[in-house]
């Protein structure tokens, strides 16, 4: 039973992948454990435990961050994704079908987190967040090319001690090409059925993907 809220306790509503769940918690309660002991959301594992690792990585409204690290208290209102969350409609996230097509885990226990550091890496890449790499770092440059030594770098916070990293690799590369023809694919149906003139939205998407490219 949850212990009644306390001095050392507090009734917290976390979105967790879209659903929204109340739990009275200890203030020292990490996310990571709420997940794992309170949700029973297994998926995101505990490595370290000392924010090091990158195994128990979640989206915290878009944006990677280690959940050992951070409280549950500190999470309400802000929509928390797990690896549990990615998949929509039975159909796979394209990281995690990328990391099954091409071998990117063995034991699998570091996976989740790659995963969801994968997922967060394509989008900051395709938004023109330069990495310690990046060469030309000028907003007006837009993103770089996302080489594997860019990919490297950018998940460098995610250890895999079964070293499959040369997969992981791949499969990140793979998942934001697939990013980038899904928005290629999307930009050519609107301007077939509204028209090349088309403002507003259409042109955001038309000049984000041609930066992705």
């Amino acid at each position: 039973m949850a212990p009644p809220p306390s001095p050392t306790h507090s009734a917290v509503t976390l979105d967790i992948n879209g659903e929204k769940h109340t739990l009275t918690v200890d203030h020292r309660t990490t996310l990571l454990d709420a997940l794992r002991e309170r949700l029973d959301l297994t998926g995101t594992k505990k490595g370290c435990d000392q924010g090091q690792c990158g195994a128990c990585t979640v989206l915290l409204d878009g944006r990677r961050a280690v959940a050992c690290l951070q409280l549950a208290v500190a999470a309400e209102g802000r929509a928390v994704t797990t690896v549990e969350g990615l998949a929509e409609g039975g159909q796979l996230h394209p990281v995690q079908q990328a990391f099954l097509d091409l071998d990117g885990y063995q034991c699998g226990y570091c996976t989740p987190g790659q995963i969801c550091s994968a997922v967060a890496v394509i989008e900051e890449h395709a938004a023109g967040w330069p990495s310690a790499v990046t060469g030309d770092v000028r907003p007006e440059a837009g993103p770089p090319p996302l080489t594997p030594e860019e990919i490297r770098e950018r998940m460098s916070g995610n250890l895999c001690r079964c070293g499959a990293y040369v997969s992981i690799v791949q499969a990140v590369a793979r998942a934001a090409a697939v990013r980038t023809e899904t928005i290629t694919d999307t930009v050519h149906t609107e301007t077939v059925r509204t028209g090349p003139l088309r403002t507003g939205a259409f042109q955001a998407e038309t000049t984000r993907t041609q930066g992705a490219a």
